[in-house]
């Protein structure tokens, strides 16, 4: 009588056992396979590696914005002092090191050229504007920390969030000329954020990204003796970056 009950379960229920072991069987590869269903081929051989390193190469655009001080109103030799966009590039080292499954810790000395330039206009109407620019080579030092979205057929998309060292070793403010200029402070720290996408080739990671950064500190060097200083409080340095990262 048992047997003939158990023939008759196995007849009545067969057919979900079976297929509840075939689903099991297909939805439990491991994570090779599951990768590979997604279309990640080359992500599989960077996703072994705790740590990785590569270049950049970047271009930039400075800028500084400048608060006015109270002098600004009362002086009789200025009319405008804003600020005015220049161009640069960057040229730097990746290190990379994976903490945890979707977030890394990044360093990235760069080498950057960077332009910021203050324009002026006189209130005599007969003066012409003139700028005062600000040419600097920057050694930079930004650590950021990286958040990575589950990677999808070789591409995934990412954000950061860190602070960076700047120190301008081609400064002027300690040149015989600066009492004559607005002298730049040629140390700054700054906060960074930015967003981008990576994709996994099979050889290298390529990984275009944008960023933005603001300066925490007044880099202005206070000249009482100089107009153009007098009529400014504070000088706040920003920047706009993308790069293009080549990581294996």
């Amino acid at each position: 009588m048992q047997t003939i009950k158990l023939r008759n379960l196995l007849h009545l229920h067969g057919y979900k056992i079976i297929t509840v072991a075939l689903l099991f069987l297909f939805a439990s590869p491991n994570a090779n396979s599951q990768a590979n269903a997604r279309g990640n081929y080359n992500f599989l051989d960077f996703q072994q590696k705790p740590y990785y390193f590569g270049i950049t190469l970047a271009s930039n655009t400075s800028r500084f914005r400048i608060f006015h001080s109270k002098d600004f109103i009362l002086n009789d030799s200025i009319s405008v002092a804003q600020s005015v966009k220049g161009p640069g590039f960057n040229l730097g080292i990746v290190s990379n090191l994976k903490v945890g499954k979707y977030f890394d810790f990044r360093f990235l000395p760069t080498l950057s050229f960077a332009e910021r330039n203050i324009g002026y206009t006189g209130t005599n109407t007969e003066r012409r504007p003139y700028t005062r620019k600000v040419e600097s080579v920057f050694v930079e030092l930004p650590f950021h920390i990286r958040y990575k979205s589950a990677p999808f057929k070789d591409k995934r998309v990412f954000v950061i969030s860190g602070v960076k060292y700047s120190f301008d070793v081609a400064s002027d403010s300690r040149t015989r000329q600066a009492n004559e200029l607005v002298r730049v402070a040629p140390t700054d720290f700054a906060f960074e954020v930015g967003a981008g996408v990576q994709f996994f080739f099979p050889y290298f990671i390529f990984s275009p990204e944008f960023k933005v950064s603001q300066g925490l500190g007044n880099v202005l060097i206070f000249n009482d003796g100089l107009d153009q200083s007098t009529v400014i409080e504070k000088i706040i340095s920003r920047t706009f970056t993308v790069s293009l990262h080549f990581e294996g």
